[in-house]
């Protein structure tokens, strides 16, 4: 049998004194795309940080295997290494830091953790820029400072970038659709589906259907009140852009 890459085993988790996450289980194999979609407050945010290893998320009980390992006992750094990507809702703006110096460090320390040779500048700014083309990134944008002055639809552009040069083996996207025009979307959407290689796995977090249709899942799941509470095909987005979350939350 097939180790899961990912297994989520009836979690638990809060923040302060209140629990967001109460008994949320799931399992990705390689080369599977999930979706999961939920009503706002859900919980949906705070998995993806448990999931990183954000600080101020205390895990209570369940288990989270990742590669046959437990997750929960490698720091954000290790998880990052070990090919955990978290493409966030919001980027962070990194005054004074080159985003091509930035991307090299990331490459490197990724590179030498996997026992591959670590790129040298002229190696990786012909990477990188070919990367970027590819997304419509130029090499202009490569030398700001990373995310200041960025459009949202920039910010999201350079966080697939990263997925592109980084190929982590599991992405998570925390609604990478927020904020974006079409043609935005549909350069997010065709970096995204250009990892698709049957190995690497993707969990998509996402409110509404416009996401899902450039980047089909396998699998949909309803995530409300902290768990579960369906999950079906990629029918299943269409039926909740039609009918909302009321229904599915109030029958479970």
């Amino acid at each position: 049998m097939t180790t899961p890459l990912l297994e989520i085993e009836d979690l638990h988790a809060c923040v302060g004194d209140k629990e967001i996450i109460k008994g949320f289980s799931l399992t990705v194999n390689e080369g599977e795309i999930h979706a999961l979609m939920g009503p706002n407050g859900a919980g949906k945010s705070t998995l993806s940080n448990v999931l990183c290893g954000k600080p101020g998320y205390e895990v209570t009980s369940g288990s989270v295997t990742f590669k046959g390992r437990d997750l929960l006992a490698l720091s954000p750094e290790e998880r990052a290494r070990e090919g955990i990507f978290l493409c966030m809702q919001y980027p962070v703006e990194i005054p004074g830091v080159p985003t091509a110096t930035f991307l090299k460090h990331a490459v490197n320390a990724v590179r030498k953790h996997r026992g591959e040779p670590e790129l040298d500048t002229m190696e990786f700014i012909k990477m990188v820029r070919e990367e970027g083309r590819k997304l419509g990134i130029d090499a202009e944008m490569i030398k700001r400072p990373l995310n200041v002055g960025f459009s949202g639809g920039e910010k999201k552009r350079l966080e697939t970038l990263q997925m592109s040069v980084l190929k982590p083996a599991f992405t998570i996207l925390d609604e990478a659709d927020s904020g974006l025009d079409i043609d935005a979307l549909k350069v997010v959407a065709d970096g995204i589906n250009a990892l698709r290689d049957g190995r690497r796995a993707m969990l998509v977090i996402t409110h509404y259907q416009r996401l899902l249709n450039y980047v089909v899942p396998d699998f949909v799941h309803v995530y409300a009140n902290g768990k579960i509470v369906c999950s079906g095909d990629k029918s299943l987005a269409l039926e909740l852009e039609e009918k909302g979350y009321a229904d599915f939350v109030k029958e479970k």
